[in-house]
Formats: C-alpha cells, sequence, structure tokens
C-alpha cells in the first residue's frame, strides 16, 4: 500500500505557559468595503488559548507534503488538532496507519472507510482489515503563510 511518503508530519504540543500577547483586531478586516480605521478597537490575543478548545488534547503539527492542496493544506502549514474530537464522515484528520502518521480527509461508505487526499495525483487509501489504523486527531484549523 502506498501511504504517501512525502506527507511527512512534525508534532508540537501548544505551551499554554507562554502568555505571548499578540495585537489582535477582533472586528475583523473588511473583504468587501473598507471599513473606518476608527471603528477598530485594539486587544490582545494569544493563540496557543485563542486555537485550543481542549488545550491538553491539543498540538500543533506542521506538513510537509502537498497531498491536501485541494482542501487548503500545503506544505509547511501547521495545523491545530484536536485529539479530544471524535472521528467524523468528511473531517480532516490526523490518521496513524500501518505505522505512518499522514493527514487525509475521512470518508465512510457504507461498509468501508477510505482515507482521501484532496489532490487528484494521489490515490484514495482503502482501509481493510489488513491495516493498522488510528484515527489520532481531527484538524481543527489551518495556519499558513502567503
Amino acid at each position: 500500500m502506498h501511504i504517501n511518503k512525502d506527507q511527512k508530519l512534525t508534532f508540537f504540543h501548544p505551551d499554554l505557559e507562554s502568555k505571548l500577547r499578540i495585537p489582535f483586531i477582533k472586528e475583523g478586516v473588511s473583504a468587501g468595503f473598507p471599513s473606518p480605521a476608527a471603528d477598530f478597537m485594539e486587544t490582545n490575543i494569544d493563540l496557543n488559548t485563542e486555537l485550543s478548545e481542549n488545550p491538553l488534547a491539543t498540538f500543533y503539527i506542521k506538513v510537509k507534503g502537498n497531498s491536501m492542496i485541494d482542501a487548503g493544506i500545503n506544505d509547511k502549514d501547521v495545523l491545530v488538532v484536536d485529539r479530544s474530537l471524535e472521528p467524523q464522515n468528511n473531517k480532516i484528520a490526523i490518521c496513524f496507519i500501518d505505522g505512518e502518521f499522514t493527514v487525509k480527509r475521512i470518508q465512510k461508505e457504507k461498509d468501508c472507510l477510505y482515507l482521501m487526499p484532496e489532490n487528484s495525483n494521489y490515490s484514495p487509501i482503502k482501509i481493510t482489515e489488513e491495516n493498522e489504523l488510528v484515527i489520532w486527531g481531527i484538524v481543527t484549523y489551518v495556519i499558513k503563510k502567503v
């Protein structure tokens, strides 16, 4: 079975002790008509706590590879993964299959489970009784450099 050997993941646990505060404009920025700058109030945000609904079960994972590019997940993106969430159909998950980690979309069909890439250059992985599979966590956010 081919498990997309180019897709490597690097794991990090959020540092909830950091207290690093980054300026944050919670009103957002307009993607339509401009808003007056005076409407924006600056506050602070700590991404470790903001992106972690379940801090003890949350990890950051850096992606290497391009099997999920059509889902907006690119090489070097950082994924926020929550291990406390239940796997569900169509969710993007970190999967441990046959001794290797990969990120794929879960697709359940009748009595069969597939791990689906989001890049037409890769084939779906059909899960059989011969596979050892653990759905390690569910992707909740994608952090990317533009």
